[in-house]
């Protein structure tokens, strides 16, 4: 009897041998150049990696499939523009080893299912597209066309287009995006949910309602610029290495860095620079000039602090806030002055969970300090009042004139190499009405405007059986999205589940009734089609748009670009009644950016603009100070503090990458920075909480978060004492995952709220 499909999608209940040391205070150096050296060793031809090293994030090469961290403008290091988990990115997906028929007929669905997300990963790159028959225990390979021609049936089965949902990855080119979104449209839905949804979504709604654009304003000269940079909910040593080199420089020009987060990481302590010769011998920089140990989702509180103490000082001495800055570009200071004072500073800080004595070193930097720039990721956008997060920090930055002007703004560090690009080119269920009208004057079909499913609502459309065809445009959805048990029951309920990938994931063994595993390109590899090998596009966290081109040979002849892929499928499910020739896209994606210039914004001459060596940058009304809000202007926002509230037994719960970790990729079983070895299922916590409740340390303990009456379980996990808040704790996704409710997310925005779950702890 198979397994259910909540069974396959759980990773397994077993331990490998953990091991703790003391987490470390020191990040990047001598270690992390061997450990990348490792890992092309391990997984990929020494020469391959050789040549993707020299060529990753050049401007004539490819960009990194790991991070949206932007590359120099000027001249890039002749060392390399890369870092150790971007090394891993590429030895994840250049790795020397394939799989196709053969690894299919000996592995059963259910077999794969008991292997680690590592193991999985680690089997090989997929080489030819494989067919999952109802009922049948074992993928068997099927013809390209064949596959498409199953996904059009499917598709033009359906009742309604929106019966269908189309979710995306953050790694999707922006010409493979723009095509994807422009066939979802014309077949007649907007069900376009994607990565977005899940991390920034709350960036992108927090920063549109305030300054008019749902990107950050800054760019990487302006980091260097800063007089203050505050970190804040992020670790940039594990997810964005490459930021260090850039706090580095803000440091050595005399900028001071701020660090806020529950958990002390040692790529905000202190950094090694590789690159630097002195640096590896005389032990690296000091990053942080204060760290700031917040309790979980203290962060609307510890700003409000802020905003009172500055607000407390100009009535004072009236020299605090930008005062011609703020009456000649905002909107609503004297409500929100009103808002603020019927809060106490006490009773903030005290939320907070910040001592005094560290508050005041923060304020004092930002009280004398005009430069500064707020960076921050999923620490903040991961709650429930995650919107108003961003919109608290975006007050500070108005009130000290710190937007728009060099060496200031906001820093939203997004995840996925081209996660904000595919926003830009349409990937968005609820896109702008110029947008549609673009489309609809272009294309001559006109776009529904209803708006579609996001992440969330995809979910339970298909787990109330409104939605039946599920298609992934890469990453792995069934290990991103919370609420793991109730995600699989919602996958499965399928007719048919479709996934565009590179290699193996969990995703491919949570099916519907069929199931089709569709292998293409990495953005390593040479991209080959009638007029000559491609280039393709991508927009970074700054909005800047640059070029990528893979420099390596396929892995297999089987493959198909993510281009060809879109194109195939609207060809066949469209046929003779789209109004586009889709098969001409695939054959040169000129023709593409030619579309794009026409239909997105910023992108005029985009073919031209391309060509320059370091990309060009998108507009940026915010970086400008032109604000194009609903008013005109920027605008103040009035934030709650969080309401909720622990019972005595209750831990708040973080979801947490390793240093092992891109996103749902599980590069390796460690996460040394933090001390711990060979194991992820772990469960960090505060070792005053772990007294509390007679725990030691690798006790094995379950986890349950109950949700407006419904309990969910994760098993088997060890206790780790850590250096986090009382009444806090942090464990791994996707490990964790199953306890994230799905009703649980960000007002307006629908990010799932993973960074503040209440748990309990089970003892066994």
């Amino acid at each position: 009897m198979s397994l259910k499909a909540e069974d396959k999608a759980k990773t397994p209940e077993h331990f490998t041998n953990l091991k703790t040391q003391e987490p470390q205070k020191n990040s990047v150096g001598f270690t992390s150049i061997k450990k990348a050296i490792g890992q092309v060793s391990k997984y990929m031809n020494p020469v391959d990696a050789f040549k993707l090293a020299v060529k990753m994030n050049q401007k004539d090469g490819f960009d990194c499939p790991g991070c949206a961290w932007p590359d120099p403008d000027d001249e890039r290091s002749s060392l390399g523009e890369f870092c150790e988990n971007g090394i891993k990115a590429i030895a994840e997906e250049a790795q020397n080893k394939t799989i196709g028929t053969d690894f299919f007929d000996k592995y059963s669905v259910d077999e794969l299912a008991g292997w680690s997300d590592f193991e999985i990963g680690k089997s090989g790159r997929l080489a030819e597209p494989m067919f999952l028959s109802e009922g049948a225990t074992h993928y068997q390979p099927m013809s390209w066309e064949d596959a498409f021609k199953k996904v059009g049936q499917h598709l033009n089965d359906l009742n309604h287009p929106d019966e269908a949902v189309f979710y995306t990855s953050g790694r999707t080119t922006n010409e493979a995006a723009f095509l994807y979104q422009l066939f979802v449209r014309e077949f007649g839905t907007a069900n376009l949910p994607d990565c977005s949804n899940m991390c920034h979504e709350a960036s992108g709604s927090a920063l549109s309602e305030t300054l008019g654009i749902g990107k950050g304003s800054v760019t990487l000269d302006d980091l260097y610029k800063a007089e203050v940079v505050m970190v804040v909910g992020q670790n940039p040593g594990t997810n964005h290495p490459r930021m260090l080199t850039a706090l580095e420089k803000c440091k050595n020009n005399g900028g001071k860095i701020i660090a806020v987060n529950p958990l002390p990481e040692a790529g905000l302590i202190k950094f090694t620079n590789p690159q630097n010769p002195l640096k590896l011998l005389t032990g690296g920089t000091q990053i942080a000039d204060v760290f700031v140990p917040i309790t979980i989702n203290g962060d609307v509180a510890f700003f409000k602090a802020i905003l009172l103490k500055l607000l407390e000082k100009d009535e004072a001495q009236g020299d605090v806030f930008d005062k011609a800055f703020i009456n000649e570009f905002m909107q609503g200071y004297d409500a929100f002055i009103s808002d603020l004072k019927r809060y106490n500073f006490n009773e903030c800080l005290k939320a907070s969970g910040v001592s005094l004595d560290i508050f005041n070193h923060v304020f004092d930097l930002i009280l004398n300090n005009n430069k500064i720039i707020i960076c921050w990721a999923m620490g903040l956008t991961q709650h429930e009042n995650a919107v108003d997060n961003i919109r608290e920090l975006v007050n500070l930055l108005l009130l000290k004139g710190s937007i728009g002007k060099e060496g200031a703004g906001t820093c939203p560090v997004r995840g996925h190499s081209n996660v904000q690009g595919d926003r830009t080119v349409g990937i968005w269920e609820s896109a702008p009405q110029a947008f549609l009208d673009k489309i609809e004057d272009k294309y001559g079909f006109k776009p529904t405007t209803k708006h579609g499913y996001s992440v969330i609502d995809a979910i339970k459309a298909m787990h109330d059986k409104k939605a039946k065809v599920f298609f992934g445009l890469g990453g792995n959805f069934i290990s991103a999205v919370p609420d793991t048990s109730y995600s699989a029951k919602a996958l499965a309920n399928c007719s048919l589940t479709v996934h565009v990938s590179t290699k193996l994931n969990r995703s491919h063994l949570v099916t519907g009734k069929e199931a089709l595993i569709l292998p293409c390109l990495g953005r390593t590899e040479k991209d080959y089609q009638k007029t000559g090998v491609q280039v393709q596009s991508v927009e970074n966290s700054m909005g800047i748009v640059s070029s990528t081109k893979g420099i390596l040979e396929p892995c297999s002849k089987d493959l198909l670009s993510e281009v060809a892929v879109v194109c195939g499928i609207a060809n066949a499910t469209l046929k003779a009644r789209s109004k586009i020739n889709w098969l001409a896209y695939k054959d040169d994606y000129k023709l593409v950016r030619d579309d794009i210039a026409e239909v997105v914004e910023g992108f005029d001459d985009f073919n031209k603009r391309l060509k320059q060596p370091a990309g060009f940058y998108l507009p940026n009304g915010a970086r400008i100070r032109q604000f194009k809000t609903k008013t005109g202007k920027a605008n103040f926002s009035i934030n709650k503090l969080p309401e909720w509230e622990l019972k005595s037994d209750e831990l708040i719960m973080m979801t947490i990458r390793s240093h092992d970790q891109f996103n749902t990729t599980i590069y390796g079983l460690d996460d040394r920075y933090r001390g711990v070895f060979n194991e992820r299922r772990i469960i960090f916590m505060n070792r005053e909480d772990m007294k509390t409740r007679n725990l030691q340390e690798q006790q094995v303990v379950n986890l349950k978060s109950e949700y407006n009456g419904v309990i969910r379980e994760a098993n088997k996990f060890k206790v780790v004492g850590y250096d986090i808040p009382k009444n806090c704790c942090a464990t791994y996704f996707p490990e964790t995952n199953v306890l994230v409710p799905l009703d649980s997310f960000a007002h307006t925005a629908k990010t799932p709220a993973s960074k503040s779950v209440k748990i309990t702890i089970e003892n066994l």
